[in-house]
Parts: structure tokens; sequence; C-alpha cells
């Protein structure tokens, strides 16, 4: 199936043609559209619902268990953020890092990228 984001758009308002643009948003890179003459923005409706699941994802608390296995605890990660993920084709590793971040924070990282915040 031809994907939209190979055909022109061209603008309601202006009846111009649009040029095709990367959109960034918490990470994400968004394809898009933007008019030259009123720079009105229109997002690629597959990235647009990937990212609202994703947000839908970041807004919602899970509960899980935390339990002793051996000398180690161990913690299940939720089937959604596992699909999720999969969902965005990227390949979930078996050996995931982690990291204390603060007291109270603890990352996991599905890839071999973290990021890096700076505690100013």
């Amino acid at each position: 199936m031809a994907d939209i984001y190979n055909t022109v758009l061209v603008c309601e308002d202006c009846d111009r043609k649009t040029k095709k643009t990367i959109v960034s948003r918490n990470g994400f890179e968004l394809r898009a559209w933007q008019c030259p003459e009123c720079d009105k923005t229109w997002l690629h409706p597959t990235d647009e619902e990937e990212y609202s699941n994703f947000q839908r994802l970041k807004n919602k608390t899970f509960e899980v268990k935390l339990r002793l296995v051996g000398n180690s605890y161990t913690v299940s990660i939720p089937r959604e953020i596992i699909e999720f993920e999969e969902e965005m084709h990227r390949q979930i590793n078996k050996m995931i890092r982690m990291s204390l971040e603060d007291p109270e924070r603890l990352t996991l990282f599905f890839t071999r990228k973290s990021r890096r915040f700076i505690n100013e």
C-alpha cells in the first residue's frame, strides 16, 4: 500500500502546494506537511496515532509487583508497554539497561541509547 506521505497536499486556505517537514514532540519525529504561505501544518495520520498512543501510556500509572527471585528483585513490565515498543518497530533486547536517576527514580532503557538529564 502506498504511503500518504508520498503525495502532494494543497493548502485548503491558500491553494498552494505544501512542503514536507518533520515536527518534533517529546522525542518523536512526526512527518508533516506545512504550507509555505500560511504556516498551517498537517501531521501524518499514522504518526499522529502513534504519538497519541504514547501520550495515553505516558499519562497512565501502572502498579506492578516487586518480587524476590534468588538474590535479586524482579518487576513485571505491563504488556501494553512492550506491545507499544514493538508497534514502534523497536527491537527489545533481552538485556535492558537500568539506572538509578534519583533516590526515588529508577529508569529502564529498552535500547542501547540513553537520555542523559543534566541537573542544574
